[in-house]
């Protein structure tokens, strides 16, 4: 198997999800490498055993040594990290990362690669509300969903090696789409979200709410604890579809304040009926 020739692996980013990927490899065995600006989070690390070597800027050697790259960094600057150090990888390198869209930054990166590299996205459907390396886990992948986002770019033995991965990683599920369904569905189950979690802790200002609160109001705004910088760069560069399940949310609300607003029980009542049948899809057994 692939995966067990190819022993060194460097991960640029070392926050929450590249220390988690760093720690399930390390685990694993496999050479980890790191590149990150803050020497606090190398520094860390190193000390606590989830990474072999590191550097705070793009060290050409450790570049150079890597069998594999895994971006962990904000997808702004992704294709221009590329872009500058490009020169340094092996030829054959194949190259994944962990952004949240796709569409927006996959065609770039493709089109500026040398033709002796691959770039063949993924997005791992798993975090936490702390940020940064000293909160890295493992554990947050069992469970999850890993999505791999080839284009016709890519080749089948690239799309296979970012499938194993994945399940490398211990992710539940591993699945594939295209660049635009993935951006059309984490617009839905994703960044909406994190919009309706953000609306209900800005929409009340009152300070004493943690006071009365039960576990609904804390489980639908756990997400709001949120990486401000992170996530506006998403929602940018996912504008349209998420302009879309926006207003399908608004309108599905509307219908809603409606049925509430004429006291039309049996339409709430059907509401609610639904609302319990989609969601037992994803009841685990």
């Amino acid at each position: 198997m692939e995966w067990i020739i190819k022993k060194k692996i460097l991960i640029v980013g070392l926050g929450l999800i590249g220390g988690s990927y760093a720690k399930a490899l390390t685990r694993f065995g496999y050479t980890v490498l790191a590149i990150d600006t803050d020497a606090e989070a190398i520094r860390f690390a190193k000390e606590n055993g989830i990474i072999d070597e590191g550097a705070t800027d793009a060290d050409p050697k450790l570049i150079g040594e890597a069998d594999c790259i895994i971006m962990a960094l904000y997808p702004r600057i992704i294709t221009d990290w590329i872009r500058d150090n490009q020169k340094y990888f092996k030829s054959g390198i194949r190259i994944t990362d962990v952004t949240g869209i796709k569409s927006a930054v996959v065609y770039d990166i493709q089109a500026i690669l040398r033709p002796d590299a691959e770039f063949i996205a993924a997005h791992p459907m798993a975090g936490r509300e702390l940020s940064g390396v000293a909160y890295s886990d493992d554990r947050i992948f069992r469970d999850a969903n890993f999505i791999v986002v080839p284009t016709d770019k890519n080749t089948p033995g690239s799309i296979e090696w970012c499938e194993n991965l994945g399940r490398i990683l211990g992710f539940n599920r591993v699945a594939v789409l295209s660049p635009e369904e993935h951006d059309e569905m984490i617009a839905f189950v994703s960044q909406l979200t994190h919009c309706i979690a953000v609306a209900l802790m800005t929409c009340n200002d009152n300070e004493h709410l943690s006071e009365y609160t039960g576990d609904s109001f804390r489980d639908l705004t756990r997400i709001a604890h949120i990486n401000e910088k992170m996530w506006s760069e998403l929602f940018f560069m996912n504008k349209e579809p998420l302009l879309r399940e926006m207003n399908r949310f608004i309108d599905e609300l509307t219908q809603i304040r409606t049925l509430i607003e004429n006291d039309d029980a049996e339409g709430l009542k059907e509401k609610m009926k639904l609302s319990t049948k989609r969601r037992e899809r994803f009841d685990r057994k």
